[in-house]
C-alpha cells in the first residue's frame, strides 16, 4: 500500500482503488484540505473509477469531513465513476443516519463487500 500525505494510504484492487484514512482523528481544516487535495489526486488518475473510502482507523471526524466526501462523491460522479464507503464505526454510522447520508452514500460493511458491490 502507497501512504500519502495527509495520512492516507492507497490500495489497487481488481475492479476499484482503496483510500484508507490513517488516522484516527480527523478534525483540523487543514487536514481536511490536505485530504480533499491528496483524493481528488487519486480520482484524477483513473477515467472511470471505482474508489471505495476505508473509515476503519477513524474514531472522529468533525462536520466538515461530511461536506468533503459529498464533494469527493460529485467529483467522482463527473469522472463517471463509482463511490462506496465501509468499515464506519457505529458513532460516525448515527452521524450519516441523522443528517440522512445514508441515503447519500452507498455504505457497505467492509472492504470486501465494497469491492464486491462495485463488481
Amino acid at each position: 500500500m502507497t501512504k500519502l500525505q495527509p495520512n492516507i494510504g492507497v490500495e489497487y484492487a481488481e475492479n476499484a482503488t482503496i483510500v484508507r484514512f490513517t488516522d484516527e482523528k480527523i478534525l483540523e481544516e487543514k487536514d481536511i484540505n490536505s485530504l480533499q487535495e491528496s483524493i481528488f489526486s487519486v480520482i484524477e488518475q483513473a477515467e472511470h473509477i471505482n474508489l471505495i473510502l476505508d473509515f476503519s482507523n477513524v474514531k472522529f471526524l468533525s462536520s466538515a469531513v461530511l461536506g468533503l466526501l459529498i464533494r469527493i462523491s460529485k467529483r467522482i460522479y463527473e469522472h463517471d465513476g463509482r463511490l462506496r464507503l465501509c468499515n464506519i464505526e457505529p458513532k460516525i454510522y448515527e452521524i450519516f443516519k441523522i443528517t440522512r447520508l445514508t441515503k447519500t452514500f452507498d455504505i457497505c460493511k467492509n472492504v470486501e463487500s465494497a469491492i464486491k458491490d462495485l463488481s
